[in-house]
């Protein structure tokens, strides 16, 4: 291109930066065609990406097309300006310079690369587990550290093609780094607790949980705390350090939850109605649904009562089908009760006086 311009238009005597105006002008009409067409062919892979993005094509051919259409247009004008400077020759510490600026480029769209594969991924695996709470929980927490080491691996591949020596680096951070820790212990202890917290997942999004004396069902884990909603309404915030030191009831895991009831009986009470106690307790369990019946017997005989203990298992231990359970089982006590005569014992003293 540069020799044509040179013979047809005369432009060699002309020199600019050691350079002729025609091997500049010869880069400039390569750079441009360089950058226009590999721009028509992002544009193109784009526009095909939905088609190549259904289930039916192997995995490698959609993420291909994913990143290709994902590429940034900094790396296409990075591209095209390389094709173009070929035409031109540089001094050394020139050229240098425009090597260290497109391999930072390079190296910036290889990180964005890895960035969009990691999305890619993970996106394919939520849509194959379909709506997973387990999954949804560690997504934040494997991305932040997933990108952290990433970028910091290119970083370190930046700087040593920028002629800098990592080695030395490496040993000065890992002394200014034991001071940073030192200094920023509780936020690492949190993102440590975090990625614990993903891998166990003693917990996901959506699980009821009681915490000491902090109760609720958890809205999100994030790097560096966790969110529960209570029961009255207000959002609880703690740390996840702090969460892992704690002694966790997991309600959300549970398969069935127990509920154990004392039901007090006045002493008076015939012997054959309390003897049909216990059956008709547990005809009343199994009257309801999602129920398991455990067990009644007479456990006590109390200072101003008898005592029966009825246990039963629901199905769905969640907290308000657990009180709606309850509270059913009690009306049909209460109803039952007062059908056959039994009455339901109060706290009573007796006080005799001696004249």
């Amino acid at each position: 291109m540069a020799d044509f311009l040179k013979k047809t238009l005369g432009l060699s005597e002309h020199i600019f930066f050691s350079n002729s105006l025609a091997d500049w002008i010869g880069a400039g009409l390569v750079a441009a065609a360089a950058w226009v067409g590999l721009s028509v062919l992002r544009r193109a892979i784009f526009s095909r990406y939905q088609r190549y993005s259904a289930a039916g094509h192997p995995m490698a051919v959609r993420l291909t097309f994913y990143l290709l259409g994902h590429t940034k247009q900094f790396f296409v004008l990075a591209l095209a300006l390389y094709a173009g400077q070929e035409e031109l020759t540089f001094p050394p510490k020139v050229q240098r310079a425009v090597d260290d600026v497109l391999v930072v480029l390079l190296l910036l769209q290889v990180g964005l690369w890895a960035a969009r594969s990691l999305k890619f991924y993970l996106e394919l695996k939520e849509m194959e587990r379909g709506p997973d709470r387990t999954f949804a929980g560690s997504l934040e927490i494997i991305t932040f550290v997933a990108h952290l080491l990433i970028w910091s691996l290119l970083t370190l591949v930046a700087l040593e093609n920028l002629g800098i020596n990592i080695t030395a680096l490496l040993a000065g951070l890992g002394v200014g780094g034991v001071a940073v820790a030192l200094a920023l212990q509780s936020v690492l202890g949190d993102l440590l607790a975090s990625l614990s917290i993903a891998l166990d997942k003693p917990f996901v999004v959506g699980d009821r949980l009681v915490i000491d004396a902090f109760a609720g069902s958890v809205e999100r884990i994030g790097i560096k705390s966790t969110r529960l909603r209570s029961d009255t309404g207000e959002q609880i915030i703690l740390s996840n350090a702090d969460i892992l030191k704690s002694r966790v009831r997991n309600f959300g895991r549970a398969p069935e939850q127990r509920a154990l009831a004392t039901i007090r009986v006045d002493y008076a009470t015939p012997a054959d109605k309390l003897q049909a106690i216990p059956k008709l307790l547990e005809h009343i369990v199994r009257e309801q649904q999602n129920v398991r019946f455990d067990r009644c017997h007479l456990t006590a005989l109390g200072d101003s009562s008898l005592q029966f203990e009825l246990s039963y298992f629901v199905q769905q231990p969640k907290l308000n089908p657990l009180l709606d359970l309850q509270q059913a089982v009690n009306f049909r006590i209460i109803e039952e009760f007062r059908r056959l005569g039994v009455e339901f014992a109060y706290p009573t003293q007796r006080v005799v006086v001696d004249r």
